[in-house]
């Protein structure tokens, strides 16, 4: 939903997914607006990813103006059950990946500052980090989730400082309950999905889904068009002077 946003605001996109198939979906949706949109399939944590993706935005689509960290999922448990495993494999999506883009756009970032200043342009390039309510309130029995979301937004206040001299702005948004495949209600469901060999269950139990939409003071989770309009907020113009900033994108449910 970000990137089709983004594309029906006129950018050009580099998708990525887990697999092949749905990122080229997007692709085709894309490009059948009007857009223009190149698939990048694979996991983030891939060994070369990074390098990769940052790759392909420059060869493909002629630069890198805009980077939305947006990859994730949850792999739960209380502590004292939980694995190193599981630590890592959500530490790993959620921070390091991250990290790793981030380095990898770095140098072209720097160059084309240094270019635009010397020629008198100010440019500015946008960073979106996606955090999570998690991050900054914690969840119980997520001990690896919110400690990674909570870290994305350190890393997102530690870029705005670093990269502020080259214009480019680093934000952060920390969605609530958004109702995407991860959250919709799965009542006696054993749906799962498979990232790099595991299964990880998806879906809420319906009672607590409806008991965490009561919570929310817009009395509903929001939806996926939604969170990618809190996203394009920090990729407009109109944000050139906000960095090192976390948008709560959660019907008010934080207040």
């Amino acid at each position: 939903e970000i990137a089709l946003k983004l594309a029906s605001e006129g950018a050009s996109v580099v998708v990525n997914d887990l697999d092949a198939g749905p990122a080229e979906e997007t692709v085709a949706a894309i490009t059948a607006a009007g857009g223009k949109a190149v698939a990048c399939a694979g996991s983030v944590t891939e060994s070369g990813f990074a390098e990769r993706f940052v790759n392909t935005a420059i060869e493909q689509l002629g630069g890198l103006d805009i980077i939305v960290n947006n990859a994730g999922y949850t792999w739960d448990n209380v502590i004292h059950k939980m694995t190193d495993e599981q630590w890592h494999a959500i530490m790993d999506v959620h921070v390091t990946a991250p990290f790793q883009i981030l380095r990898a756009a770095a140098e072209y970032f720097r160059v084309q500052a240094k270019k635009e200043a010397s020629e008198g342009r100010e440019v500015f390039r946008k960073v979106v980090n996606i955090s999570s309510l998690a991050g900054t309130g914690g969840n119980a029995g997520q001990a690896n989730y919110s400690a990674g979301k909570a870290a994305v937004i350190g890393l997102t206040k530690a870029m705005a400082k670093e990269w502020g001299r080259y214009k480019i702005n680093v934000n952060c948004v920390a969605f609530g309950l958004i109702k995407t495949r991860l959250t919709e209600a799965m009542a006696g469901s054993d749906e799962s999905i498979d990232i790099e060999g595991r299964k990880i269950k998806v879906g809420v139990n319906p009672d607590l889904l409806r008991n965490m939409e009561a919570m929310v003071p817009l009395g509903r989770g929001g939806t996926p068009a939604e969170a990618a309009g809190a996203v394009y907020l920090f990729c407009t113009p109109e944000s050139n002077y906000v960095s090192g900033q976390t948008l709560i994108c959660g019907g008010g449910f934080s207040m």
